[in-house]
This record gives structure tokens, C-alpha cells and sequence, in this order.
């Protein structure tokens, strides 16, 4: 059986092996965004919130805002260029395509996206926050990483990022 520390040391692998660092703080599983809130206390920096989405072509797409953001999907469906409406992807999907469960999404997954068909999205609010929190690929823990330093991680999967303004 493999548990938190098992499922998040290949990602702190890569992220040693690109010379970034992380600031690992462990607490009990989170499942919302609310959960965090409560539990956080003063950890600085942006929080963040993440939308598995797909259409009906398929498509895929990682969808990272500010925890607080209200997301219209039917908006976002145009800003994303998606083939009618944008659903939420199934738990199946999500661990297919990004190896994570739901209450664990992050755009760490992104690690596991070798085919990269998962467009990871950001909206540039997160831009004025550092660092930034989430998941490290399961939600016992919160990892803080610098802005820049999560942008060279996406970039270095394969997964540059679509910058897009939520409002």
C-alpha cells in the first residue's frame, strides 16, 4: 500500500532535480477549499483551487485559479476555445490522464501527463501571489513554491501554461 510520502517523491524528485525548492507542510486530508481555510492558519502566499474539465471532443484541460475565484464554466468553455459545453472529467479520466484523485488535483499532476493531453491552464491572478500553494499530489499536505519556480515546472513537463483572465 502506498501512502502520501510514496505518491509525492517522484514529484520532489523533479522538482530537486530542476533545482527547486518547496516548502512541504503536512496536515490531515483536505477535500475543499474551506477544509483548507480552516486548517492554514497564516500560511502565506496564493491558494488555490483546480478544475479538471473536458468537452465533448475530448479535450482536456487543467484549470487553476485563486481559491476565492467563481469560475462560469459557460464563459470559460469560449476563453478555452471548447467544443461545446465544458464538463467536469470523471475520477476514471482525472487518474488516467494525471495520475491523482479528485480532492488532490494540482497542477503538479501535470508530471504524469507524458502524452500531454491536458492543457494546463492559469488564471494570471495567481501571477501576483508568491509563493503558491497546492497539492502535492495527494491532500495530506500543502506544498508552497515560488511563482517562478511553478512556472519553470510546468514548462520543464511539457506543460507550459495558457495564461488566460478569469475576470
Amino acid at each position: 500500500m502506498t501512502g502520501p510520502h510514496d505518491t509525492e517523491a517522484p514529484l520532489l524528485a523533479r522538482l530537486s532535480a530542476l533545482d527547486i525548492p518547496v516548502e512541504i507542510h503536512r496536515h490531515p486530508p483536505l477535500h475543499t477549499v474551506a477544509e483548507s481555510r480552516e486548517l492554514r492558519g497564516t500560511l502565506p502566499g496564493g491558494h488555490i483551487k483546480n478544475l479538471f474539465l473536458r468537452d465533448k471532443k475530448r479535450n482536456q484541460w487543467l484549470v487553476t485559479v485563486l481559491e476565492d475565484a467563481t469560475v462560469d464554466l459557460k464563459a470559460l468553455r469560449h476563453t478555452l476555445g471548447a467544443s461545446g459545453n465544458l464538463s467536469f472529467g470523471s475520477a476514471d479520466l482525472l487518474a488516467a490522464s494525471l495520475g491523482v484523485a479528485p480532492g488532490s488535483v494540482t497542477p503538479f499532476a501535470v508530471i504524469h501527463d507524458a502524452d500531454e493531453v491536458v492543457t494546463m491552464v492559469l488564471d494570471r491572478a495567481i501571477l501576483d501571489h508568491d509563493p503558491i500553494n497546492a497539492h502535492p499530489l495527494h491532500n495530506e499536505a500543502t506544498a508552497a513554491i515560488a511563482r517562478d519556480d511553478l512556472l519553470r515546472f510546468l514548462a520543464a513537463c511539457g506543460h507550459p501554461p495558457e495564461l488566460i483572465d478569469l475576470d
